[in-house]
């Protein structure tokens, strides 16, 4: 039996659309993984590679303003603080802002909560404790306001802290000190009673939940 033949113009049509598809799944494939491959800042905020993507920074100015709405004004001390982590430091990707509660009888105990802010976007809840060692005695609850320097994942905040030793800077009643841990610096900078653990000789652990063991 002979097989019947297609009209010459269906088989041109079918010809054509077998093309087209061809042609234009490729391209619709590749377009949703270049997309899919761009990090985004709220990526970095959860801790995902951020790849070769550069993070954004805070400027001085975006820094100090921060810094005058959170602790509620602005003083010559504040300012020459944050002078001195951009002189030292130069720009950070983000900072934490909170509160903490500390007391000393000579081995003192520091808690606090806040939360860290990038500047390409994204936020996390962030807690720390801590003890530390000195001539101290007393105690507080004070603000903070934290610089954070060469963080590219989150996850890599939830660490151990030591303070720089020799790095305390205080001016006009505000205090500046910086805390180092794997390529990564933390400089708090806190107002008033809050100097005063400033001071003292430890560390801080910086977690993702609330803990009351201190070590």
């Amino acid at each position: 039996m002979t097989p019947k033949k297609f009209p010459a113009w269906l088989s041109a049509l079918v010809l054509g659309l077998t093309l087209l598809a061809g042609a234009s799944v490729p391209g619709s494939a590749l377009a949703q993984d270049e997309g899919a491959g761009e990090p985004t800042a709220a990526d970095v905020a959860e801790g995902q590679p951020g790849g070769d993507v550069p993070q954004e920074t805070y400027s001085q100015e975006e820094t100090l303003a921060a810094a005058q709405k959170f602790f509620g004004g602005t003083t010559s001390g504040l300012a020459k603080a944050i002078e001195k982590a951009f002189s030292d430091l130069g720009r950070p990707v983000g900072y934490i802002i909170g509160n903490e509660g500390s007391g000393a009888f000579v081995v003192g105990l520091r808690y606090g909560e806040g939360e860290l802010v990038y500047k390409g976007g994204g936020a996390s809840k962030v807690y720390w404790q801590g003890p530390s060692v000195g001539f101290d005695f007393g105690g507080n609850a004070s603000k903070v306001f934290t610089l954070v320097y060469d963080l590219r994942w989150t996850k890599d905040l939830y660490q151990r802290f030591p303070g720089v030793d020799g790095s305390l800077y205080v001016v006009a009643g505000v205090g500046l000190n910086y805390q180092r841990a794997n390529g990564i610096t933390l400089a708090p900078i806190r107002t008033g009673v809050g100097l005063r653990a400033g001071a003292n000789v430890g560390y801080l652990a910086y977690t993702r939940e609330k803990r009351i063991n201190p070590f």
